[in-house]
């Protein structure tokens, strides 16, 4: 890929690309200046829900990565926009592992009584009275909302089960269809070009999720770049529903894949 003017920025996944288990895959902090440092604009996309913008970005930038809060987007903050938008005041419940109310701003959360039951990411909170009693809210009426439909993710231990597995099972026994505002939803692709101020014909968008993070951006406009890392597995790549514009081994490709000076 040679490089073009009309690239200005650069959409980049961060569990799985930059990191793994939060701690920086080879050669990913360099490449990260290298596109800072040849004037690129940067958001880093995120369908982590265990975490605050403000946490991630302080994660990362004691791992060594020139960031900050305003250059993380997550699913949660997308989620909360969404939320003011389509249901105001909404009564929400909330189905997820790990903090991320400040993120949330003003939802409101209930324990019984919900508007909007929505699903986070996965962990020790979705236990079964935690999953039935979202079953239970749905029945009753309430709708349905999802961060994301990731089947799971990688961490140094390996491939952890994350909550799309859980978002099926909740799907088919409600008889419901969740409303996804993470990746793959092209809404989340366009909240992060907005902030860029950038048109998706002018943006690359770097992942190791063919699905969700790769061919999602290639359908909202945007040029995809797939990376061996992260939950990247050949087989998963060989049955994808479509073929990334790019392949690369790492994150540490992508300024040469951009034609960028080393």
């Amino acid at each position: 890929m040679e490089a073009e003017e009309s690239v200005r920025a650069v959409l980049i996944d961060i569990d799985g690309v930059l990191t793994v288990s939060w701690k920086p895959l080879p050669g990913a902090v360099a490449a990260l200046r290298a596109l800072r440092a040849a004037g690129l604009g940067v958001a880093l996309v995120t369908n982590t829900t265990s975490r605050t913008r403000a946490s991630i970005a302080e994660t990362l930038s004691e791992a060594g990565f020139e960031v900050d809060a305003g250059d993380v987007l997550t699913a949660p903050a997308v989620t909360a926009a969404h939320l003011a938008e389509h249901w105001p005041g909404a009564r929400c419940l909330l189905l997820n592992s790990g903090d991320i109310e400040a993120d949330l701003g003003d939802v409101t959360l209930v324990e019984e009584g919900a508007d909007v039951v929505v699903v986070g990411g996965a962990g020790p909170g979705f236990d079964y009275p935690a999953l039935n009693r979202a079953f239970g809210e749905l029945q009753r009426g309430a709708r349905l909302v999802a961060m994301h439909r990731n089947l799971y993710w990688r961490t140094d231990a390996g491939l952890q089960l994350d909550s799309g597995a859980f978002l099926l099972g909740l799907e088919r026994a409600a008889r419901v269809e969740a409303e996804v505002t993470g990746k793959p939803s092209r809404a989340f692709f366009e909240a992060a070009l907005a902030r860029l101020g950038v048109g998706a014909e002018q943006a690359v968008m770097v992942g190791d999720d063919i699905e969700s993070d790769v061919l999602a951006a290639q359908r909202a406009g945007l040029t995809g770049v797939l990376v061996r890392t992260g939950k990247y597995q050949p087989e998963t790549h060989e049955q994808a529903s479509g073929t990334p514009d790019h392949v690369v081994d790492s994150f540490a490709d992508v300024p040469q894949l951009l034609g960028l000076a080393e």
